[in-house]
């Protein structure tokens, strides 16, 4: 028993200074395994909500970071590939939280840019599942870039943009929510 103790705890000291510097994330809109609100629900096609960007803070930043990203997915959506309901780039290397309704009428740092989501338009698109679905899971995830800028503007598809930030990634973390109607 002495031994197994004496291993878990080296592996525990070897492994405690990689996770000193992994990102995390939290928002006081949302909670990882919660549901979420109506503030943060799209507010047209038949759903209720507000669509209103949920407020983010994040820490742990790994050395190297120039930038960040933010997206939110839905994976369940009925739709090749998932939907993408907000994906904002260029947020400056400095920025440790956006407030809520960054993505949905201002509040973004200067030089952040929000690209085209699955409903067609630069910004957040709140959660709006089809009616009869099983509530679906959305992953907001705030990335850490190695660089400054991505070469993409508010013209950018979603998923284009979710390409480049996977290549420039060099941490991430995610909260993830459910919502159904």
């Amino acid at each position: 028993m002495a031994m197994r103790t004496t291993f878990l705890a080296l592996f525990l000291l070897a492994a405690g200074p990689a996770w000193a510097g992994s990102l995390r994330v939290d928002s006081p809109d949302l909670a990882n395994g919660g549901r979420v609100a109506l503030a943060q629900v799209y507010g047209r096609d038949g759903c209720p909500g507000q669509n209103r960007s949920p407020a983010l803070r994040w820490s742990g930043v790994p050395a190297g970071t120039e930038s960040f990203a933010v997206t939110m997915f839905d994976p369940d959506a009925p739709h090749f590939g998932g939907w993408w309901h907000w994906v904002v780039f260029n947020i400056p290397s400095y920025t440790t939280a956006l407030p809520a309704g960054a993505g949905s009428g201002g509040g973004l740092p200067a030089g952040a840019v929000q690209a085209l989501n699955d409903f067609g338009m630069p910004g957040y698109g709140g959660p709006c599942p089809p009616p009869e679905a099983s509530p679906h899971h959305y992953e907001l995830t705030v990335w850490a870039l190695d660089v400054p800028r991505l070469p993409a503007d508010s013209s950018t598809a979603a998923l284009e943009v979710a390409r480049m930030i996977r290549r420039h990634a060099i941490g991430q973390a995610r909260i993830v929510a459910r919502y159904g109607r």
